[in-house]
């Protein structure tokens, strides 16, 4: 009998990030592995922002920060989302948290009783339905389309809505996706959330920086719903910070205390040499930022690279994704097809043939809801991501 609790036990574990320990197994045991399951830009943090942590060092800025973020930070932040995003809030109304996910379990524990239901449209990051399930709350899954480009309809959102719904999480731009709602899209959305009072929404905007058709658009800013909105955004995917582990919340200022409360008795605040990163970060406007666009670039060319050689393999069906680092291909043409007697019958056992036979990690599209498609990240080089189609489609060749 185990003794651990039923919560640790009913806990997953976070599937991409099993596939990239699978993934450093592998390479640990000599075979060259093409990872393209991880979800971290394969850039260095610009000069600029790494000289600000130097001298937080040196100014001596290494003791316990406030648990909600040095109130300076949390005004660059403020003025980051009004010079950007054309949002007002004002540094009581944002937490700072080590990374987006502390953010967003912030906010779940802060929102949800056991027995209150979320909407979570499909397919989804893979943390949300574990969060979900932490706080004791049911996962309410609404189906997408990838003819609609996975992006969910206001009518198939209120057909999901009962007495119970108490929160809605979605991402824009969307992983594993990559899709990106439009302003008027999210303003049908809180149109249709103005009829709920009762229901909070969660805008994962992690990915705002990686979008390839214009000016980013937050379901904040329609002030219908604004009381009600929970943006999440951070440092990690636009500044490639990943490992400098910070993010944040904007929020009504009840819901900031709470989520501050939360994360006094879990973490205290974030780095202190990190919040002083992230201030040069946001405090640079965008378009000033050479290594943004750069990194923009790169990935629009790796995008298209990726989408043309995936339309030479059998099996691949795809959208354009207009943001993140991903293209989510439908695979489920595949499935029923086998390798030396081996049948291959979902996601699932297509990525672990990708892995084991073409040596090319993926991540199964189960893990984000969706069992007929596999993720593919394209963080990483060109001349990797051609190796990667020409295993893909040796190994594809190989299915009978």
């Amino acid at each position: 009998m185990s003794t651990l609790s039923q919560r640790i036990q009913s806990l997953a574990e976070s599937e991409t990030l099993a596939m990239t320990r699978r993934s450093r197994e592998l390479a640990a045991k000599g075979h060259d592995i093409v990872n393209l399951s991880i979800g971290q830009p394969d850039f260095f943090t610009p000069k600029f922002i790494k000289e600000a942590a130097q001298k937080a060092i040196d100014d001596n800025i290494t003791y316990y920060p406030p648990v909600a973020g040095f109130k300076e930070l949390r005004q660059s932040i403020a003025n980051k989302l009004n010079r950007d995003n054309g949002l007002h809030y004002d540094e009581a109304q944002i937490v700072v948290s080590t990374g987006a996910k502390q953010s967003l379990a912030n906010t779940v524990m802060s929102l949800i009783d056991p027995g209150d239901e979320v909407i979570v449209p499909i397919p989804y990051w893979v943390s949300y339905r574990e969060i979900i399930k932490l706080a004791g709350g049911k996962a309410v899954f609404v189906e997408t389309s990838i003819e609609n480009d996975f992006k969910v309809t206001t009518g198939e959102l209120e057909k999901a809505i009962t007495n119970k719904t108490k929160l809605i999480i979605f991402s824009s731009p969307c992983n594993p996706t990559g899709s990106v709602y439009s302003k008027e899209e999210l303003k049908r959305m809180a149109e249709l959330f103005e009829k709920y009072p009762a229901i909070y929404i969660i805008s994962d905007e992690i990915y705002e920086l990686i979008n390839f058709d214009g000016k980013h658009e937050s379901i904040a800013q329609f002030d219908n719903i604004y009381d009600r909105v929970i943006l999440i955004n951070g440092v990690s995917k636009g500044f490639a910070m990943t490992g400098w582990r910070l993010g944040y919340l904007a929020a009504s200022k009840e819901i900031a205390k709470a989520t501050e409360k939360f994360q006094g008795q879990i973490t205290s605040g974030a780095s202190s040499i990190s919040q002083m990163a992230a201030k040069a970060a946001l405090d640079a406007a965008p378009d000033k930022v050479e290594e943004k666009d750069e990194m923009l670039h790169a990935f629009l060319k790796r995008r298209n690279l990726l989408l043309d050689g995936l339309k030479e393999i059998e099996g691949f069906k795809t959208n354009v994704p207009a943001g993140a680092f991903y293209i989510f291909p439908d695979v489920s043409s595949l499935f029923g097809k086998t390798y030396e007697g081996r049948p291959i019958e979902d996601s699932n056992q297509l990525a672990d043939y990708l892995l084991n036979e073409a040596h090319v990690a993926t991540v199964p599209g189960t893990a984000f809801g969706d069992p007929k498609c596999i993720r593919i990240s394209y963080a990483t080089s060109e001349e990797q991501l051609r190796e990667a189609l020409s295993r893909i489609a040796k190994a594809v060749k190989n299915l009978k």
